[in-house]
């Protein structure tokens, strides 16, 4: 391992750590001290509903910290990815809660932080998922907190009387109680590794550009997400759709007193056309001129979080996550040339750019070119451009995982790896998306590698230069393969360098019979796709 792993011992007491807000008392669990449910800002409420964080009110005597606390709102996973992905509930108000797992709590140890941000599209999630139990990361010497957001409308909804991001504050709000808190769990506020998937990788993208986030982590792993912002008016098309529905008015106010859930509802009911393969209405961190002052991947390729470590990936075949429950990929095979308008139209692209991927990819179906662009487009374009960016100066560190699901046909897809990284690919949950007999080898290595780069900032692999170092864990060792998906990613290039209105028309620039084109009228494709029922969201 990549630190001398602490010895579980026989606890009988159990710990006790004073908080700014009060004390609180956990478990032993294994020699692991465990706290979990502790609230780092007060319930979001009332007349703190939509609002930002505010602190939580505190406590006399020592409040137990044995359970996980109260969940956010938020929808439940269809039925087809509910056998795939985990999601508990605990019911109550107090959602805005934090656990901390520690190998030496008290003052004197100062020992490596790692601070996790779950993914769900934002709507979903929560630290409560068992993949994301703490325990390797305290067994191997670094205090680990995870902690609740709010979700969806509660979160992101963005409206004329309030401020935008509550959730995104909410984080900010859980990584100033790291700051303040954590040396009394032994941990050392100046050595905290934030890591996220997803959403979560997004939310830190976020946080990288945020004036408000500097000096509260001093690391960053950012898995199958890339920064971003969403458009304004894309979010403002959630709230006014269920505005609508609600027969309320598009306001904060008005939403806060409609029964919650019925607001979960239609909130569900509102996103279910969209999907992260073809787009749609869809909550999202905006630039809100405050937290969020401008676009996070332009100011960071631009040059802010300087002094920020680094550590970027994605899984060889995210998209299957989207395409595989309730056999969307052989519907998306079937739609052809209306998938692949569809495509074209969710990145923006000519005609080039499918084609291209067709010569690459010689044996792969529709459905398959459709992920790949898309992925490409969304996630390792812009992952490529922040890690260009450090070249030469702070280290950035990419990988790849590329071990395919026992799944049928999942393949090597979205938040497979968590179970690795977390080294919990033993719990029954992981086994619901890795299915059975899990390498423990491949968990050995990212969770070493992980666990390498919170401690001294080299998970074991050359960091990112012109040759584009990637490491793949797959099957078999780990292994560093250089552009892996140069290929692909210069076809991108080559379409963001074309002016916008370039001619199209001479025949070797013509597609061929059958394929899309820009002006193919790429929107009523999309919704072709959606009526089929090819883009439900999870």
């Amino acid at each position: 391992m990549a630190v001398d792993a602490v010895d579980p011992v026989s606890r009988t007491e159990d710990p006790e750590v004073a908080t700014p807000y009060g004390a609180v008392r956990g478990r032993y669990e294994n020699g692991i001290a465990v706290f979990r449910g502790i609230p780092y800002a007060a319930p979001p409420f009332g007349p703190r509903r939509f609002r930002p964080p505010e602190p939580p009110e505190p406590w006399d005597g020592v409040r137990d910290a044995g359970a996980f606390g109260p969940t956010p709102p938020k929808p439940p996973y269809s039925e087809a990815f509910a056998r795939l992905l985990a999601d508990p509930v605990v019911p109550g108000d107090d959602c805005l809660n934090l656990n901390v797992w520690t190998p030496e709590p008290g003052p004197g140890a100062r020992l490596p932080v790692m601070v996790w941000i779950h993914g769900g599209a934002l709507t979903r999630g929560s630290s409560a998922v068992p993949v994301y139990d703490g325990r390797a990361f305290a067994r191997d010497g670094v205090v680990f907190v995870s902690f609740n957001y709010r979700l969806g409308v509660e979160g992101y909804g963005l409206f004329p009387d309030v401020l935008a991001n509550p959730g995104l504050r909410d984080q900010l709000a859980a990584l100033e109680w790291v700051h303040e808190s954590i040396a009394q769990f032994g941990g050392d506020p100046g050595r905290v590794t934030v890591f996220g998937e997803s959403a979560g990788a997004i939310s830190i993208g976020a946080l990288l550009a945020a004036p408000r986030a500097r000096g509260l982590f001093h690391r960053a792993v950012l898995q199958s997400g890339p920064p971003e912002a969403s458009d304004r008016d894309k979010v403002r098309r959630m709230v006014r759709r269920m505005a609508t529905r609600l027969k309320v008015p598009a306001t904060a106010e008005a939403f806060a007193a409609v029964d919650r859930e019925l607001l979960l509802r239609t909130q569900a009911e509102v996103g279910k056309l969209s999907s992260p393969v073809l787009g749609g209405p869809a909550f999202g961190i905006v630039v809100d001129g405050d937290v969020v002052p401008r676009d996070p991947l332009e100011a960071l390729v631009e040059g802010a979080a300087p002094d920020i470590d680094l550590l970027l990936g994605w899984t060889s075949e995210e998209y299957r996550l989207w395409l595989v429950p309730g056999g969307l990929l052989e519907r998306v095979d079937r739609l052809g040339p209306v998938a692949l308008a569809g495509a074209m139209a969710r990145c923006h692209c000519g005609h080039e750019v499918p084609r291209g991927y067709r010569a690459i990819h010689p044996e792969a179906g529709t459905a398959d070119l459709v992920g790949q662009m898309v992925t490409d487009h969304l996630l390792r374009v812009p992952l490529h451009r922040l890690a260009d960016a450090r070249r030469g100066q702070t280290p950035a560190y990419v990988y790849e995982f590329a071990w395919p699901s026992n799944v049928p046909d999942l393949g090597a897809c979205h938040a497979l790896e968590l179970g690795f990284v977390f080294d919990t690919a033993d719990v029954p949950e992981s086994a619901k998306l890795a299915g059975p007999g899990a390498p423990q080898e491949l968990a050995d290595a990212m969770h070493t590698a992980w666990v390498r780069f919170a401690v001294d900032g080299d998970p074991g692999w050359a960091s990112w230069d012109a040759s584009h170092p990637v490491r793949i864990f797959g099957t078999g060792e780990p292994h560093t393969v250089h552009g892996p998906r140069d290929r692909e990613l210069a076809l991108w290039d080559a379409e963001s360098a074309k002016p916008v209105s370039s001619p199209e028309s001479t025949p070797a620039s013509r597609p061929p019979a059958g394929w899309p084109t820009r002006n193919t009228a790429p929107l009523s494709a999309v919704r072709r796709f959606r009526r089929s029922g090819g883009a439900p969201r999870p």
